[in-house]
């Protein structure tokens, strides 16, 4: 059994966490992956109003007795996006974790510090990583440039990010995410220092993700070197699967001039949710995947997955324990 600071705050048996994921992050899941013995996060996002959340948290508890979460991923928005009335839901909830994505949660800590909620902040650098413990959360999620989605702009991978980011926090808790997919990774992890890993694209090949079929097994087909990252030029780098979208995407961003509007028809989230997502069309839209598809070889439930990986971690951690001899 392994046992960090993650599994003693939060009261879960296993260091794995499944932060929140648009498209992904559905009650049902969520209790998949907590009735497994992981951390899981229900989306905000994917709820219209408060009401609509409160209605996806008690679905979630009607299917779990375990700790989840509810991630809010603070970005700007054509739309306004009733975050005060998330954050009331989550409090009037009985919520006591929180992920928070994007810009740093400052308008949103008080009340959460108020109501005994514990925030981690997931960050994409080092400097960023400090700046969100000065501002009060207490946990930091630090992705590496593998991971599915916005890796920021410093181009880090985790080997490198992760040892840096605990060094620079000291005594919080850190979280490792972006290129997480088995027990290898969580034993690397933990010998780099952190408290736990962060996994998603592992998440969503699993047999309770309600994404179409298609999608996970063009997840175990694909390889680590079928992703690609657009918008490069807009600063706002998104990694995503290698597919005819992506790769038209691309194309047409190899022209610094271009500008989000010459292709906001084919990123649209709304397309990749609908003809990827739903209809299982991998090539007809948009998806975020993180290499670690590289890693990902089969389609098991959530307490399939989670059990092999804690008992493929503990083989490695033993294993290579017993390779290790300290001469006097």
């Amino acid at each position: 059994m392994i046992k960090t600071r993650i599994t003693e705050m939060f009261g879960v048996e296993t260091p794995l966490v499944m932060g929140g994921m648009t498209g992904v992050g559905y009650a049902r899941l969520v209790a998949a992956v907590a009735n497994a013995g992981a951390l899981g996060f229900i989306t905000a996002h994917h709820s219209s109003n408060k009401q609509e959340l409160l209605d996806e948290i008690e679905l979630c508890r009607s299917l779990t007795d375990k700790p989840f979460g509810v991630n809010l991923t603070l970005l700007p928005s054509l739309n306004k996006i009733p975050y005060d009335e998330y954050r009331e839901a989550i409090i009037e909830s009985g919520i006591k974790i929180v992920e928070t994505a994007g810009r740093n949660p400052t308008d949103h800590l008080p009340a959460f510090k108020e109501a005994g909620v514990k925030v981690i902040h997931k960050c994409t650098s080092v400097r960023h990583a400090v700046t969100a413990v000065r501002h009060g959360v207490d946990i930091v999620s630090i992705d590496g440039f593998e991971c599915a989605g916005h890796p920021g702009e410093d181009d880090v991978g985790l080997i490198v990010l992760l040892p840096a980011t605990v060094d620079a926090l000291g005594d919080v808790p850190v979280i490792a995410s972006g290129g997480m997919a088995d027990g290898r990774s969580l034993a690397a992890a933990l010998m780099l220092g952190a408290d736990g890993v962060n996994m998603g694209t592992r998440f969503m090949a699993t047999q309770e993700c309600a994404i179409h079929e298609n999608v996970k097994k063009k997840i175990v087909e694909n390889t680590e070197r079928d992703t690609l990252l657009t918008n490069r030029t807009l600063r706002n780098t998104s990694r995503v699967a290698r597919n005819a979208v992506s790769e038209e995407v691309v194309a047409i961003q190899q022209d610094s001039t271009k500008t989000i509007e010459d292709v906001r028809h084919l990123v649209a989230g709304v397309r990749g949710r609908t003809n990827v997502m739903g209809a299982g069309d991998t090539d007809g839209g948009i998806w975020t995947v993180g290499q670690s598809q590289g890693l990902i070889h089969d389609i098991p439930t959530c307490q399939d997955m989670v059990a092999n990986i804690m008992r493929q971690a503990e083989q490695v951690l033993t294993k290579n324990a017993q390779r290790v001899v300290v001469s006097a």
